[in-house]
């Protein structure tokens, strides 16, 4: 594996920069579903929701796809098959993973000018030590660039990929309860943290949101929250009314309302309905319309089953006007406590 970390330079120093998602797509990481004390409601529901997606995004974007191993691929396979799914665009890693979780623990892909790939790979900790069966996905890049021999970054700080999101011009969205949280990096403070985001992500403008939503076990990732849709603009969840979520999205819009871009201009803030209250066994659930992924010709939306899927869908179709935008239904899917952003990764062309 080759790795420019040794020369002691930074992404930004040799001139890499993290794209936004709306930028042409290689390929989507994906690792398929298999535990059920993740997905409470049956991983068989959840299978079936990961078939949906492939389906949609396949013709679009090969899918690099995860498998524990040979049995499994069979499995899925012949799942593909059935449903009309071109196996050749369809491409298989086996490793004994963990989780789905792949935005988190996947390596973040940067380009430079030169139209040249390289990775990130940020220390993924289970989301401050939570969950000590999910570790070992800490290999995940790893074992992604043994087969892609990509220049490798290493920051060695902990960082997950749903706690940020970019405009691709310089221009990063993150939350104090994620990246200040004492359970990821107890020995960086805020100034230090963005300087690491800065050198490895080639960005110049930092907008600090607040918290996030409840039964967020991520503790505030952005991608439930606020996402750029374009350059100068950004959806922001917002609840209307005297739920638990309504206090916060509104403290984190009205921050939005007063930040600036990297040429120091306003954005331009559009209010993304939130679901109904999603639970489970008594549980709230992290049910957001702003977790969805940008695909090259489609944007697929979680949708709840909820009053408000139709409102959310219309606001960002009219925001994507040259993508065909689509509802997958994640009712099963949120039961892990995350869903579609939260399961993908995006390696640009």
């Amino acid at each position: 594996m080759k790795s420019e970390h040794t020369l002691n330079k930074t992404p930004l120093e040799l001139g890499y920069c993290m794209p936004a998602e709306w930028f042409k797509h290689q390929a989507v990481w994906l690792a398929w579903p298999h535990d059920p004390t993740t997905f409470t409601s049956g991983v068989e529901k959840v299978e079936e929701t990961y078939v949906q997606i492939v389906k949609l995004l396949h013709k679009d974007e090969c899918v690099n796809l995860f498998v524990k191993d040979e049995v499994m691929k069979e499995k899925i396979k012949g799942l593909f098959v059935k449903r009309g799914i071109d196996l050749r665009r369809i491409r298989f890693f086996k490793f004994d993973y963990a989780d789905v979780w792949f935005r988190d623990y996947g390596p973040i892909f940067v380009r430079n000018g030169n139209h040249e790939l390289a990775m990130v790979h940020w220390v993924f900790n289970a989301w401050g030590e939570k969950y000590e069966e999910l570790l070992r996905d800490k290999q995940i890049a790893g074992i992604i660039n043994r087969e892609m021999r990509l220049n490798c970054f290493e920051p060695g700080i902990v960082l997950e990929g749903g706690s940020i999101d970019v405009n691709g011009k310089g221009t990063l969205l993150t939350t104090e309860q994620c990246l200040l949280n004492k359970n990821r990096n107890p020995n960086l403070n805020k100034e230090k943290i963005e300087k690491f985001l800065q050198d490895y992500l080639g960005v110049t403008r930092i907008i600090w949101l607040k918290c996030g939503i409840a039964g967020d076990d991520t503790d505030g990732h952005v991608d439930d929250l606020a996402r750029f849709v374009n350059p100068t603009t950004v959806v922001c969840a917002y609840e209307k009314g005297n739920d638990e979520n309504a206090a916060i999205l509104r403290e984190n819009y009205e921050i939005l309302c007063q930040s600036t871009d990297q040429d120091s201009k306003k954005l331009n803030i559009v209010k993304l309905p939130m679901p109904a209250k999603v639970e489970f066994n008594k549980k709230r659930l992290p049910a957001s319309y702003t977790n969805f992924y940008i695909g090259n010709k489609t944007v697929l939306v979680p949708i709840f089953e909820s009053e408000n899927d139709k409102a959310a869908l219309g606001i960002l179709q009219e925001l994507f006007p040259k993508r065909k935008v689509i509802g997958v239904n994640c009712v099963d899917l949120i039961c892990g406590f995350g869903a579609i952003h939260c399961i993908s990764q995006q390696q640009p062309k």
